[in-house]
C-alpha cells in the first residue's frame, strides 16, 4: 500500500495520456488526493496517485482504456460517504472522481422514471423533479450519489416500503475494465431476456465496472405523510410490534427503533423529554382516510405490547418535530461521547429472527469496556449497533472487533448477512466466506472473467 501521503507513483507516460485527454481536470496535486483517499468509514486513509474529473461515459472509458494499458488500479469516487472504506485506494491508481457526470439526461413522467449521470445526488434530483409531482424515495441518509448508491446496493430508511437501489434500478451503463461500454438491459418493467447483469453490477462496488448512467423508477409524491412515535417496556415489545405490523400487510413508510441509550443521548443533544426506553418511529403515507387507518391500527398493536406516550400527526411541522430524535441520533452519539470515534455495525436478518438477534448483542455488548446505542430500521430487519470506542485504545479497539465478528455471526446463523445496507468495502471482506460459502468462489470467476487484471477498485468486496 502507498502510505498516506506518499508521492504519486505514477507511470509519467500515463499521466501525459490522461492530461492530453483531460486538460486541468488531472490533478495530482497533494490535496485532491487526499481528498479522494478517504471516506466516513473507520479505516485508514491511502491516497491515490492521480484523480480524474470526466464529464461523460466516452471519457470514462478512454480513462479506463489507458489505466488497463499501464495496469494500474481505477476506482470510481462518488461523494465520499461510503461508510466501509470502498472507495480507499488500497493499492494507489487513479481516482475516478463522478461528480462533474451530473447530468439529469431524461425525465420520463408517464414511465415513472428517469435516467441521470452517476454524478447526480439524491437531493438533486428530487429537487428536479419538485414539479412533476414524482420523488426518488432511496434515501441512505448522507446526500449521495446515485451512482454510488446504485454501487453499494443503498436503502436507508424508506426500504421497507420502497425496497433498496436492487428493486429500483432498472437500468445501467457501464465502462467495463477494457474499456468497453455496455447496457445492462431496457427500461421495460420485466423482461425474460439473458442474464441480470443490472443485478450483477448493482451492489459490485465498482469492482466489475464503473456505472455511468442509471435509469431508476420514480413514485407518486404522497398525498398525506403522518408520522407517529410510542415507547416500550422492552427492545423486544418493540419488535413484536413491528412485526405483527408487517405480517398484517399496514404499508408503513418508515419504521425506526432506537434503545434507551440512544434516547438518552437524543434527550441531552435536542434537548428533548422522552422517556428513557426502547422507542419506535413510524411514517404513514397514503390518502388521508388510509394515513389515519393505519396510524390507528399501528397503535393498537403497540399498546398490546405494552407501549405508552403514543402521540402521532398528519402536520408536517409536528411530524418533523416527533422525528426530530431519529434525525439527530448522528449528532447526539457522537456529543455524549466526546473524544470517542463510531465503530459503526450494519446486519440484516429475517424479522422473525430480528428480536433473538438483538437479544444476543446485546448480551455480548453488555460488559463491554465502551458505550452501544441501537439504531435500527426494524422494519426490513436492518440494524445498527453503534460501538463509541477510543481508538488509540488497542484493547477497546479489539473488543470492538470481537464484539462485531459475534455480532455477524448471530445474523448469519438465522440466515440473515453481514451488511444490509452499507456494502462490504474493506471492513467486511471477512465475513464473506461465511455468509456464502463456497460461493465466494464463482465470485472470483466472475471477478477474474470482467476484471483479469485485477484493476478494478482492487482489495474490495472477495476475501483475496
Amino acid at each position: 500500500m502507498n502510505a498516506p501521503f506518499a508521492a504519486p507513483a505514477i507511470d509519467p507516460a500515463l499521466v501525459e495520456a490522461l492530461r492530453a485527454l483531460l486538460g486541468s481536470r488531472l490533478s495530482l496535486s497533494e490535496s485532491d488526493r487526499a481528498q479522494h483517499g478517504r471516506d466516513e468509514s473507520r479505516h485508514a486513509p491511502r491516497l491515490p496517485d492521480a484523480v480524474c474529473r470526466p464529464h461523460s461515459t466516452e471519457e470514462v472509458s478512454a480513462i479506463v482504456k489507458l489505466c488497463a494499458a499501464h495496469g494500474t488500479p481505477v476506482i470510481a469516487y462518488g461523494v465520499g460517504s461510503s461508510l466501509e472504506g470502498a472507495l480507499i485506494p488500497v493499492k494507489g491508481g487513479v481516482s475516478i472522481d463522478m461528480n462533474e457526470m451530473n447530468a439529469i439526461l431524461e425525465v420520463r413522467s408517464q414511465d415513472l422514471d428517469v435516467t441521470v449521470q452517476a454524478g447526480v445526488t439524491r437531493k438533486q434530483l428530487n429537487a428536479h423533479l419538485r414539479d412533476t409531482g414524482l420523488f426518488f424515495p432511496i434515501d441512505p441518509g448522507a446526500d449521495a450519489s446515485i451512482g454510488g448508491m446504485a454501487a453499494t446496493r443503498a436503502s436507508g430508511t424508506n426500504a421497507v416500503r420502497y425496497g433498496t437501489m436492487r428493486e429500483n434500478v432498472l437500468s445501467l451503463t457501464v465502462v467495463l475494465a477494457d474499456g468497453r461500454i455496455i447496457r445492462t438491459r431496457s427500461r421495460a418493467r420485466k423482461s425474460a431476456a439473458g442474464y441480470d447483469l443490472t443485478g450483477l453490477f448493482v451492489g459490485s462496488e465498482g469492482t466489475l465496472g464503473i456505472i455511468t448512467e442509471v435509469t431508476v423508477r420514480l413514485y407518486g409524491i404522497p398525498e398525506v405523510m403522518a408520522a407517529a412515535i410510542c415507547a416500550f417496556p422492552s427492545v423486544e415489545a418493540a419488535v413484536d410490534t413491528v412485526i405483527q405490523t408487517i405480517q398484517m400487510g399496514i404499508p408503513v413508510s418508515r419504521v425506526e427503533l432506537l434503545d434507551d441509550n440512544a434516547i438518552s443521548a437524543v434527550n441531552a443533544y435536542s434537548k428533548l423529554s422522552l422517556p428513557v426506553t426502547p422507542t419506535l418511529f413510524f411514517e404513514f403515507a397514503g390518502s388521508q382516510a388510509g394515513v389515519e387507518e393505519q396510524a390507528a391500527i399501528v397503535e393498537e398493536i403497540a399498546k398490546g405490547e405494552g407501549a405508552t406516550n403514543w402521540r402521532w400527526s398528519a402536520d408536517a411541522d409536528e411530524r418533523n418535530r416527533l422525528w426530530q430524535a431519529r434525525h439527530d441520533i448522528h449528532w447526539a452519539i457522537r456529543a455524549a461521547n466526546p473524544g470517542k470515534q463510531g465503530f459503526g455495525t450494519d446486519v440484516c436478518v429475517p424479522i422473525s429472527s430480528l428480536a433473538e438477534v438483538i437479544r444476543g448483542v446485546r448480551e455480548d455488548t453488555r460488559q463491554q469496556p465502551f458505550n452501544t446505542t441501537l439504531v435500527g430500521h426494524v422494519g426490513d430487519g436492518n440494524f445498527h449497533f453503534g460501538f463509541q470506542i477510543d481508538p488509540d485504545s488497542p484493547e477497546e479497539v479489539r473488543a470492538a472487533e470481537e464484539a462485531y465478528d459475534k455480532m455477524v455471526a448471530h445474523a448469519v446463523r438465522v440466515g440473515g448477512t453481514c451488511t444490509g445496507e452499507h456494502g462490504v468495502g474493506l471492513g467486511k471482506r471477512k465475513y464473506m466466506r461465511m455468509e456464502y460459502g463456497e460461493a465466494v468462489d464463482v465470485m472470483h470467476l466472475v471477478k477474474n472473467a470482467l476484471d483479469p487484471q485485477g484493476i478494478l477498485n482492487p482489495g474490495k468486496v472477495l476475501p483475496d
